[in-house]
């Protein structure tokens, strides 16, 4: 390639040799100016070694033919050599300078696409999802923002070494380990490769492997810089996630307990009323004895699902739901469900309406029963005394479809999607209904675990709907 300029330069002298030796026939003065004129655009156009060469057959032409005697390498003035080496000084010099001025102008652009490369991946790094792993979305993001070979990242705090690009790394990972913890780099120009420590203030936190690749150490400097910054602003978000999430499980058990202490005291005041009067009166009929006991057993069995639906948070909280999943109908589920809660419906109607040739669903027989508790217990304690209360199930587009209807007061559009927050109670039943507000939160995580989804249709004053899905019967995944 360089030749090939070479011999076009030549090629350029000749020709102004000879349009100013045979063609317009100028003086010496004239044709130096137009050699040093295209010694210096040669320089601009390409390099030092074209504007040597260009200077050098400049000199040979101007003294054979411009200067006396004409036709040979001689110079007869010693004017003339003095004339003769300042145009070889003059040339020689402007070739170096415009050379110079050009490298400058493309390190200036190199420094620049450096500088554009780096805003890109900046922009990347603020763009990563958290909910995969940062180091691996970093090698990738550098692979596509300086269009490298190969990237290799190595991560210190995990020992993970992340890999990216459209070829492999080809330099041990033991290099890649040992710059991680002993804050090391090397360059290797012969296959443009890279390996340098990154560094979070003086304590090196891992390495980064680049291949094919040219960088100048400041725009590697600033490369490493971000890379740092990326891993430590993820370690900073998982740190205040976790933080987060310890405190809302710390605000989760003071509310917790604060409800559960509070709704204890109902029935802990009528067990306690009910015992103090059968221990202190030996008076009592055997109506009123009878009477004192159904009160205390009634109590204690709200005591019960009001500790074990505190448990059932807890575990659900803690993530430690697991489901065992068999085939059960609809119909043996809900006969199941009111015969544990016979002493709340004694005195209610509950009809039950499924559809035939309903299919089995594919569920936690305990879990889903505790769901459908839930909502037969609220449809029984919101809804008037005499009006009765359907559980109907049905199938929509391959899922059992299970509600639970109530003639109360129905929910206010506006509290619909609040009322499946933990703790959350309407204004207009706090005082009056006894609960927690965890129950349709049990529940909807139960259905939620299953694959299912709950909700709620209601109207003020025409009574509400509840429904969940629950996928019908398969046969259990090998």
């Amino acid at each position: 390639m360089i030749a090939a300029r070479i011999a076009i330069v030549l090629l350029v002298i000749a020709a102004i040799t000879f349009i100013g030796f045979q063609v317009i026939k100028v003086n010496a003065s004239t044709i130096g100016f137009a050699y040093l004129v295209a010694i210096l655009f040669v320089a601009a156009r390409w390099g030092l070694a074209e504007s040597l060469s260009a200077s050098v057959a400049a000199v040979a032409c101007f003294n054979y033919y411009f200067l006396p005697p004409i036709g040979t390498f001689t110079i007869a003035d010693p004017q003339n050599w003095v004339a003769l080496f300042a145009f070889l000084a003059t040339s020689i010099t402007g070739s170096h300078f415009s050379t110079q001025a050009k490298r400058r102008a493309q390190e200036a652009m190199d420094r620049q696409r450096e500088m554009e490369k780096l805003y890109a991946l900046s922009r990347s790094i603020l763009l990563i999802d958290p909910a995969h792993p940062t180091p691996k979305q970093l090698a990738m993001h550098i692979a596509q923002s300086f269009e490298v070979s190969a990237v290799a990242l190595y991560d210190r705090e995990s020992g993970e070494l992340y890999r990216s690009g459209p070829h492999d790394f080809a330099y041990p990972n033991d290099q890649l380990r040992q710059a991680a913890f002993q804050g090391t780099s090397f360059r290797d120009e012969a296959t443009h490769t890279i390996v340098t420590a990154i560094r979070l203030g003086a304590q090196p936190i891992g390495s980064l492997g680049l291949q094919g690749l040219d960088l100048s150490d400041s725009a590697l400097q600033g490369l490493s810089n971000l890379v740092a910054i990326g891993l430590e602003r993820t370690r900073a978000q998982e740190a205040a996630s976790r933080a987060a999430a310890a405190r809302q499980s710390d605000e989760l058990k003071s509310t917790l307990l604060d409800a559960l202490a509070h709704e204890f005291k109902t029935p802990l005041t009528s067990i306690k009323a009910a015992s103090t009067s059968l221990l202190s009166s030996s008076t009592l009929k055997a109506e009123q004895q009878r009477e004192l006991i159904s009160i205390v057993d009634e109590e204690a069995d709200r005591l019960s699902v009001l500790v074990t639906e505190a448990i059932q948070m807890a575990r659900i909280e803690a993530g430690r739901v697991v489901l065992r999943r068999e085939n059960h109908t609809v119909q043996e589920l809900v006969e199941s469900v009111l015969l544990k809660v016979k002493h709340a419906v004694e005195d209610r109607e509950i009809e039950i309406k499924v559809a035939p040739d309903l299919p089995p669903v594919w569920a936690d027989r305990e879990l889903i029963e505790v769901a459908l508790r839930q909502l037969i217990d609220n449809a029984l304690k919101y809804s008037p005394a005499h009006s009765p209360v359907l559980v109907a199930a049905d199938l929509n587009d391959g899922r059992v479809i299970i509600s639970v209807t109530d003639r109360g007061p129905g929910i206010p559009e506006q509290e619909q999607l609040r009322i499946f927050e933990k703790f959350y109670r309407a204004d207009a039943s706090r005082q009056q209904i006894p609960g927690a507000g965890l129950g349709l939160v049990i529940a909807r995580e139960i259905i939620h675990a299953h694959g299912g989804d709950i909700w709620v249709e209601s109207k003020p004053g025409e009574g509400s709907v509840f429904r969940f899905s629950l996928p019908a019967s398969k046969e259990p995944r090998s």
